[in-house]
């Protein structure tokens, strides 16, 4: 075993009655696995953690998990056991798919401060080797020359726009106001794009997350999940000291693989979905952020967030709602089985199931700041099916929104509003190559630009509204989110003024400093 080190050991004097004295102390550079094992022990010994680390070897932590794990079930053991990941080179399509757990912690590389260029893009594996490969790598080529043009040529609108503080040196100046060119330009990037995603989770999230991405409907996301399990049971690639090293988590992870019950689930609710809603009409686009009507019967709540996830339409929730609130009760009660059919023992339940919360705020939002609002934990998710028929924001509204009525009228002018859209809508046109043409028309959205739309519920309760708002409202935030997260405070004013109150927002049509950060 490796060396450990304790850190901060700090204990009290001894007690009267002849009883230990109190200890507290860090301690680093223990296994995870060995690590679950001596914490998992305090409920079944009164030996000391130190203790317990000592006397231990991988083997004996292999065989205690072994029983109290797998055989008696007690997963609260893999809470116990944290272990870091670097994912790199992995496109953003997969990246929004690693990180969407409800625990989660982690960082992935910022659309703000990073060119991309560099790091290129992913070629999907249903692609490669296609008709479809020319036309998918000359998009995403055009995008990506798109995204460097728009960048610099915003840059330079900017500089021209705001001067410089005589107490600001050029350089932080430059950098400032390039992270607000990338924030419009980011725009053109497409899901295929390069990324880097860095993350600490429980062995208990982990297995959950292998098991998550073994089973999607993408190559790419399925290779990942592949590299996480194998990482789990090699060496770790930054050993902390010289010698043999441990396997990361190599019994805790040992039977995580695909379930058939989400796949199986998605599929009969796809297919549901499209029956029930066939003659709703046209999806609702007119508001960005919808406060819903709490449904009072969490049966029919579930079944409208089962049918708005499944909906390959994009409508909203309110429309779903209605629907649903109409339906007779035996259809409700076949869309709340068809969730459960197949589920097993070791299934956990949807996260469509979650039902109760107090505010469900339905969003259309680009997928730049879908992302950014993603990372919000304390809230459920549902996001409906990435698609491009949301389409996206116009020009004028995003390039005044990020960087100013001064400089956009600028860059407008200097006709980037025409190269912006125009390279939107080639993507749009080629994807429908790739989908026709490739090994699974999922693939196609691997072209998806930051730009276009999706729609995602967020449930909460007040309190996490409270926090995104104050979060996101915050001036030297991304001009799209603090949009979202305004129209979150204003709908919760209109309903429910005093629990707006409190809420230090700040309006995104005020005033703003662009050199702020």
């Amino acid at each position: 075993m490796q060396p450990m080190t304790i850190v901060a050991d700090a204990q009290s004097g001894a007690s009267p009655f002849g009883y230990p004295p109190r200890r507290v102390y860090s301690v680093v550079g223990v296994p995870p696995e060995i690590q679950a094992y001596a914490l998992a022990k305090y409920s079944r010994s009164n030996q000391g953690m130190l203790e317990s680390i000592q006397e231990l070897s991988a083997q004996r932590a292999e065989q205690f998990l072994n029983t109290f794990y797998f055989q008696y079930g007690h997963r609260s053991i893999a809470d116990l056991a944290h272990l870091v990941f670097g994912l790199e080179q992995i496109s953003i399509l997969a990246a929004m798919a690693v990180v969407d757990e409800p625990v989660w912690d982690g960082q992935e590389r910022s659309t703000r401060y990073q060119p991309f260029r560099k790091t290129g893009w992913h070629l999907p594996t249903e692609v490669a080797g296609t008709s479809a490969e020319s036309t998918f790598a000359r998009t995403a080529e055009a995008l990506f020359d798109g995204y460097k043009r728009l960048a610099d040529a915003l840059l330079e609108h900017l500089v021209d726009a705001v001067p410089r503080p005589q107490d600001m040196v050029e350089s932080n100046y430059r950098r400032t106001l390039r992270a607000r060119a990338f924030d419009v330009a980011r725009s053109l990037l497409p899901l295929a794009t390069h990324t880097s995603v860095g993350q600490i989770v429980s062995a208990r999230v982990l297995e959950r997350q292998i098991g998550r991405l073994l089973g999607s409907e993408y190559a790419e996301v399925r290779a990942i999940g592949a590299d996480l399990k194998s990482a789990c049971q090699e060496p770790p690639a930054a050993p902390l000291s010289e010698g043999e090293q441990p396997a990361a988590a190599p019994t805790l992870v040992r039977y995580a693989e695909a379930s058939p019950f989400e796949d199986q689930t998605r599929q009969a609710l796809s297919e549901a979905t499209a029956t029930l809603l066939r003659d709703l009409g046209e999806p609702d686009r007119s508001r960005q952020v919808e406060l819903a009507t709490p449904l009072t019967d969490p049966l029919r709540e579930i079944a409208a967030t089962l049918l708005y996830r499944h909906d390959a339409n994009g409508h909203s929730f309110r429309q779903i709602q209605d629907l649903v609130g109409g339906l007779p009760q035996a259809q409700v009660e076949e869309v709340f089985d068809l969730s459960l059919r197949g589920r097993t023992r070791h299934d956990e339940l949807l996260r469509e199931h979650r039902a109760g919360y107090a505010l469900a705020f339905d969003v259309l939002v680009d997928l730049g700041s879908f992302r950014d609002l993603h990372r919000h934990r304390r809230c459920v998710q549902v996001q409906q099916p990435l698609g491009w028929l949301h389409a996206f924001d116009r020009p004028e509204d995003v390039f005044s929104n990020g960087l100013g009525p001064h400089a956009a009228l600028s860059a407008l002018e200097s006709n980037l509003g025409e190269m912006y859209v125009d390279s939107l809508l080639k993507a749009e046109h080629a994807a429908e190559t790739v989908r026709t043409n490739s090994r699974a028309p999922h693939a196609a959205e691997y072209l998806l630009p930051l730009a276009y739309r999706t729609r995602c519920l967020f449930k909460m309760d007040w309190a996490e509204a409270a926090y995104i708002i104050e979060q996101r409202t915050q001036p030297q935030g991304h001009f799209s989110y603090r949009r979202v997260a305004w129209g979150m405070y204003m709908a919760l004013r209109e309903r429910f003024p005093k629990l707006a109150e409190p809420i230090r927002a700040t309006d995104p049509e005020g005033p703003f400093d662009l050199l702020r950060r």
